[in-house]
């Protein structure tokens, strides 16, 4: 299960960035087409973040969906899975222009 490995450094980078301070919420922006599992992540946080910074912080994820270019005929489109065709010209030559990512996008800490 990598959700643990990456939960792991999700508290790590809260906790280099919080000053010190408890935390109260972190939010993540999950991409769809990143192989990231939302539930299992959810299910790994409170086991990594006790006792740290991040102790009894809330998780927030938002889901971040995936879009590519076919190199064939331009078209710019939702994409759901990892290789998918074009829905347009039934290409594989897609460039996927967002939801691969995974970032922390915001901390929110007790003064």
């Amino acid at each position: 299960m990598h959700e643990m490995a990456l939960t792991q450094g999700i508290v790590d980078i809260c906790e280099q960035n919080a000053g010190g301070h408890p935390i109260t919420t972190v939010v993540v922006s999950i991409g769809a087409l990143s192989g990231v599992v939302p539930e299992a992540l959810e299910f790994c946080f409170e086991a990594c973040s006790a006792g740290t910074l991040l102790e009894g912080a809330r998780l927030r994820i938002e889901l971040v969906p995936g879009r590519a270019c076919c190199q064939e005929c331009q078209s710019e489109q939702p994409m759901e899975r990892l290789f998918d065709p074009c829905s347009q010209c039934g290409s594989f030559l897609m460039q996927i222009i967002s939801g691969q990512d995974m970032r922390v996008r915001e901390i929110e800490v007790e003064d």
